[in-house]
């Protein structure tokens, strides 16, 4: 019986990893894609919110710490989220947690653009409340999302399933531009007439982001739990099988299935009992707990994986976000920012205008095609080549603008722009997107979500450390004088980040079980792929 178990397991696996590629496994990537279009939306539409609302209760420029507070407070948020729920999924099942993230941005960005002033607390002070609840949100959304694609896809697509999802963030952040500037221009005669219009903008900014969450609500609600995660932590075999045959849009033989229904059903009994019971031993499939957790992590050629996944996302993070959310002062370099219009009016117009231009011209040149040029080439070229090559390159680019940062932007504002293009299009096709794919890969079953998670956070804790590093650094001898050094610190984390992803397996073409590094998917002397 043991053996006839580890065949049906291994047989129900193998449908799914050698499946056609479908609509079921597309509908997969829509669904988890536009929770990812609206985190990226929410995320860095703080950037035009924040600067708008410089102009409406600020005169004119948001203090330092109001600014910093406000996009630092969806980060705090999502670090609580990627470990909460990264754990929760594990624990209770993936589709009791999916949807339930989403559910928790829907509420908070409505009611983050429905923010007012008060005598006891400020517009500012609440709208960074209701961020850290919804990065809480947004975080959760990290760890569901890649495990769920990740456990449906097919294991010749599986890099480029995951990659789409991620990738759907570059057309988030571009909507983000997109729809400042249409409420702008939207507003444009109100604002000349009272600049304190541009309150409206701010609001419909946030506001808006809601809608991609509510139109993906049903389906993420409706999505069935992963046929791995039925059979390996419910140990539920029968009806992992059954979901699968769902999933694939199987057709069953109507006269063989009445022929054989009695039979079989005896069979499925036993089956379930022997999953759930004593012979569950047989299969060697541990149950979750912590002291299985420190058991599994504790041994160097596990732990080193979760160390490499977290790190090297840590790294990366602090780039990324250390420049995504405080792209104002490249913009004003490479022109695309303040107005010095003398009207107070139109100046503020005009300057919110250029921030918004500017944001999509560099996401539509480097952000976007990045994201997608990854989806194309991860399968074929693999996850570690990318990301390391990605770091590399990173680590060259920050030092050209680091060095020469001050030079460039006085004397040749061509050279900044095809250095940063270049900089944000090797973020994406490089670390940005493969530090999602593999946490999403690399651990078993019952811990898949918790890995993730803990990965996930560590970027976070990254990106909080950068932003806060970045406002209390930039303008040490004078303002912005820091930059050039920042971009040279930000060099040295990118170099860190290559070194981590030495600790990493190539996950291209193997099965997740595979790439578990455990026995209990394979039968007794039987040769096995290590990942080691």
């Amino acid at each position: 019986m043991p053996d006839d178990l580890i065949e049906k397991r291994r047989a129900a696996l193998k449908e799914i990893d050698d499946a056609k590629f479908g609509w079921q496994h597309v509908r997969a990537c829509l669904v988890s894609g536009t929770g990812f279009f609206m985190d990226a939306y929410d995320l860095f539409a703080i950037n035009f919110a924040s600067t708008m609302i410089g102009y409406v209760y600020y005169n004119g420029k948001t203090p330092a710490n109001i600014d910093l507070g406000l996009k630092v407070s969806a980060s705090l948020g999502n670090l609580i989220g990627q470990l909460f729920f990264g754990w929760l999924a594990d624990v209770l099942g993936r589709k009791k947690m999916y949807g339930i993230e989403l559910m928790i941005i829907i509420v908070a960005t409505v009611a983050s653009a429905l923010c007012g002033e008060s005598y006891a607390i400020s517009v500012a002070a609440t709208i960074m409340v209701w961020r850290v609840i919804m990065g809480v949100g947004i975080g959760g959304d990290y760890p569901l999302s890649s495990i769920i694609t990740s456990e449906f896809a097919t294991k010749k697509r599986r890099g480029a399933m995951m990659a789409a999802v991620f990738a759907m963030q570059g057309f988030g952040i571009l909507t983000a531009g997109l729809i400042a500037l249409i409420v702008l221009a939207a507003f444009k005669n109100a604002i000349f007439h009272n600049v304190l219009a541009i309150d409206y903008c701010w609001r419909l900014v946030l506001g808006l982001g809601a809608i991609p969450g509510l139109a993906a609500l049903y389906f993420r609600l409706t999505i069935p739990e992963t046929p791995r995660y039925t059979m390996e932590v419910e140990k539920n075999l029968k009806k992992a099988s059954k979901d699968i045959s769902s999933y694939l849009q199987k057709k069953v033989n109507n006269n063989d299935n009445n022929d054989n229904n009695e039979r079989n059903d005896n069979n499925d009994r036993n089956d379930n009992l022997s999953i759930t019971s004593s012979h569950h031993e047989a299969l060697l499939i541990p149950k979750a707990s912590w002291s299985d957790f420190f058991n599994y992590f504790g041994k160097w050629y596990n732990g080193k994986v979760l160390l490499g996944t977290s790190m090297s996302w840590f790294a990366l993070d602090i780039a990324f976000y250390g420049i995504g959310l405080n792209n104002g002062i490249i913009l004003s370099a490479i022109g695309y920012s303040a107005s010095k219009d003398p009207n107070y009016n139109i100046r503020a117009f005009e300057s919110l205008k250029n921030m918004a231009i500017g944001n999509i011209i560099i996401t539509i040149m480097g952000t976007i095609p990045g994201y997608w040029v990854t989806v194309l080439l991860v399968d074929r070229w693999g996850r570690k080549p990318i990301q390391f090559m990605g770091f590399g390159v990173l680590t060259a680019l920050f030092i050209a603008m680091g060095a020469a940062f001050d030079q460039l932007k006085a004397h040749s504002i061509a050279a900044f722009i095809v250095l940063f293009v270049l900089l944000q299009f090797f973020q994406n096709f490089g670390p940005n997107t493969t530090t999602f794919i593999v946490p999403g890969e690399v651990f078993p079953t019952r811990y898949r979500s918790t890995g993730h998670g803990i990965s996930a956070a560590s970027g976070k804790l990254g990106a909080i450390v950068a932003q806060v590093g970045f406002s209390k650094l930039k303008d040490i001898g004078g303002a912005d004088a820091f930059v050039g050094r920042l971009l040279i610190i930000f060099a040295a984390w990118m170099f860190i980040g290559g070194m981590f992803t030495l600790l990493l397996p190539e996950t291209k073409g193997l099965s997740l079980e595979e790439l578990a590094n455990e026995d209990h998917f394979y039968k007794k002397g039987e040769n096995k792929k290590s990942r080691v």
